[in-house]
């Protein structure tokens, strides 16, 4: 038997090649048998070199194996159907294969629903973190599904509803006391004159860059959902997405009933109920501060 080692990729994938038959040339390497795509490579080292080289291809396909092997996920979500003939909600446990899927939580879902099991219900819809539909609460913390990466949580998952809302179907939240909340905000430009121009009302880069951090809310509910004062009092206390909306319309150099918003919010609950938790600035997924906001409207109402 004769050896030839060579360090062309064209001889084979790990740059090296056995000759151990006259008829057959190739790498035995476990059951793989690469065949050499040049037999007439002289190049030639020492019986211990190739070994070394031998190991280090070998540790190389185990990395691989290894890796190939973690990329399933064990997915625990919360099932509850009101037309079903469950009592009581239960969790379905799911084995997904994430190598096959896209990066995001959201993407196994929806190879869940596809592949596996139609009847999971959730919300979703631009998967660009815009729409805010897909929010829900993944491993403890409330997330948009299309923005929260696989690799980023445990091997196995758990998936449940928005926290301290009725539960629709499976994942789907009642938000319906959430969009009441901020629609009591009145979140519109309210003026009493029509703009100069007869088209548009202008703003100053100055008084436009007061928005910032606020206008970017989505209305994912990430935020309110998280924070214990809106678990408390969800029928009284507005929570942080609506007062940060309320806040953004009295900031707008544009609107002109800025005290009648803030006289609207003169009670013990709409504002006071926040005790500057933070749960909800960390919990906003578009890295925004309802806290500061809040902590704002509280400052403008104490000097009225």
């Amino acid at each position: 038997m004769t050896t030839r080692v060579c360090e062309s990729d064209e001889c084979s994938p790990v740059g090296l090649s056995v000759h151990i038959h006259p008829r057959k040339q190739g790498i035995l390497y476990g059951n793989s048998a690469w065949l050499l795509t040049n037999p007439l490579c002289l190049c030639v080292l020492p019986f211990s070199a190739m070994l070394t080289r031998l190991a280090s291809a070998r540790a190389s396909l185990t990395t691989q194996w290894v890796r190939a092997a973690s990329t399933m996920k064990t997915i625990k979500i919360y099932r509850w159907d009101p037309e079903g003939s469950a009592s009581a909600p239960t969790y379905q446990t799911y084995e997904v294969d994430t190598s096959k899927c896209g990066p995001m939580v959201l993407d196994a879902l929806i190879k869940i629903k596809n592949e596996m099991d139609a009847t999971l219900t959730f919300r979703r819809s631009c998967r660009e973190g815009i729409c805010g539909s897909c929010s829900m609460n993944i491993d403890g913390t409330n997330h948009l599904a299309c923005l929260c990466p696989i690799g980023e949580v445990s091997k196995t998952m758990t998936i449940r509803p928005l926290p301290h809302m009725y539960v629709v179907k499976d994942l789907v939240p009642d938000m319906a006391n959430f969009y009441q909340q901020y629609k009591a905000i009145e979140p519109w430009l309210q003026t009493s004159a029509k703009p100069e121009s007869g088209k548009e009302f202008f703003q100053s880069v100055e008084d436009r860059s007061k928005l910032d951090g606020m206008y970017e809310c989505i209305l994912c509910a990430c935020c309110s959902t998280s924070c214990p004062s809106y678990w408390w009092h969800p029928d009284k206390y507005l929570g942080p997405a609506a007062l940060m909306q309320a806040r953004r319309w009295i900031d707008d150099s544009r609107d002109e009933f800025s005290k009648e918003r803030l006289e609207r919010l003169r009670d013990p609950f709409s504002v006071y109920r926040c005790h500057t938790i933070m749960n909800c600035t960390a919990a906003c997924p578009k890295h925004l501060n309802p806290a500061k906001a809040i902590a704002e409207l509280k400052a403008d109402l104490n000097n009225m």
